[in-house]
């Protein structure tokens, strides 16, 4: 429209006397009009096609501005300059002067050395935003169908309505690995109370036998007697201690064979757990989809279905013979540990109640226990070598 009011007002006709001087402008209410439209509502290039030429010029050169049909835009036709085409009307044909110039027009762009422009790489980061936007909507999509499977079929096996794959050997072993690491953990419990208890019977006893040599000093009447007990308490202290030494080294090693060598394995039997639930999952969406009708649309899930099948059941069978050799495996060392601490145990407790303290010394020796001694530094690791 502005430019409709532009060419408008160009081939506005200008009266001239013969005195060279413009006589008074006749008032137009049409351009009024227009032009507070144009202030109201803005350009508007949508609806209208504009035909634009000089004064008094002819119907050539006729260029539609746009194909949206719309309402007829009119404007004041006191101009002859400046016509207006409904955008539903009939199309008028450029003529051959008009198609002259539009050609040499474009030749003149094509010839100044223009070219289209190349992607920015604004446009090529876009891309790749969009390419990592979908391959993450990918992978939820694939973990929402495999959850939404997976919790069909562990809701069917809770109800008694679907089918379960079991080993019968396997879940025996397992659950027999669940009960032994339940009791070896109460056994650890146990080791560590009598521990924490142990070292408070050695702290008193040091104390105790401080408190003898001291009064042996200030008694003399008493200092026999206050000498030998002072001596006995830190004979029992020492003891005490090399005896500590050794159940600390049963409960540290009770504790890795527990907290790590049956975790390791159980963490493996989870992950075998996991994989057997999907397993049976896509075993029991192919058993539906092979029952049902064999339409275009049906075969193609069904030879999805069927590929998804395979690929779990071979992490299944993997896992399963993962399982058992760390299962086998486990119990081998199981045996082997325990039979060491527990000899080590055994010795160390009947020596310190025996009161034989040689034989408490030699068992530490025998299983290679090193007692640290008070403000010893920690050895470098030149000499653990």
């Amino acid at each position: 429209m502005t430019d409709g009011l532009m060419s408008k007002a160009a081939t506005m006709e200008i009266p001239i006397n013969g005195t060279g001087d413009t006589g008074s402008l006749p008032e137009d209410d049409g351009l009024e009009q227009d032009l507070q439209q144009v202030m109201v509502s803005g350009p508007n290039l949508n609806e209208t096609s504009i035909v634009s030429g000089g004064y008094g010029g002819t119907a050539e050169g006729i260029i539609p501005t746009s194909s949206v049909k719309g309402p007829a835009v009119r404007y004041n036709a006191s101009f002859p300059g400046l016509r207006l085409l409904h955008a539903q009307g009939p199309s008028i044909s450029p003529s051959e002067s008009a198609a002259s110039r539009i050609a040499s027009q474009a030749d003149a762009s094509a010839g100044s050395g223009l070219h289209p422009p190349h992607p920015s790489p604004l446009a090529a980061g876009d891309e790749a935003t969009r390419g990592i936007a979908v391959e993450k909507f990918d992978i939820v999509k694939k973990w929402g169908i495999n959850t939404y499977k997976c919790t069909k079929q562990l809701i069917s096996e809770r109800f008694g309505r679907g089918s379960r794959t079991v080993d019968l050997e396997l879940e025996t072993q397992i659950e027999l690995l669940r009960d032994t690491k339940r009791k070896y953990e109460c056994v650890l419990q146990l080791a560590r109370a009598l521990t924490h208890h142990f070292y408070s019977l050695v702290q008193t006893q040091h104390a105790l036998g401080d408190a003898f040599s001291d009064l042996s000093q200030k008694s003399p009447e008493l200092q026999e007697e206050f000498g030998c007990n002072a001596e006995t308490q830190k004979l029992l202290c020492k003891n005490g201690e090399t005896l500590l030494g050794a159940v600390n080294f049963f409960v540290s090693s009770i504790n890795t064979l527990v907290n790590k060598t049956m975790e390791d394995t159980l963490m493996t039997v989870k992950q075998y757990e996991t994989a057997r639930l999907e397993y049976d999952a896509y075993r029991t969406d192919l058993e539906e989809l092979s029952m049902g009708p064999r339409d275009a649309s049906t075969l193609c899930r069904l030879e999805a279905a069927q590929s998804h099948f395979q690929s779990h059941k071979g992490k299944y069978e993997k896992l399963r013979a993962d399982v058992a050799v760390k299962l086998k495996f486990l119990e081998e060392n199981k045996i082997k540990v325990m039979h060491k601490q527990l000899l080590l145990f055994h010795n160390a407790v009947s020596a310190y109640f025996a009161g034989n303290q040689q034989q408490l010394a030699q068992t530490l020796r025998q299983f290679n226990i090193r007692l640290k001694t008070p403000g010893a530094e920690k050895p470098s690791w030149l000499e653990e070598q």
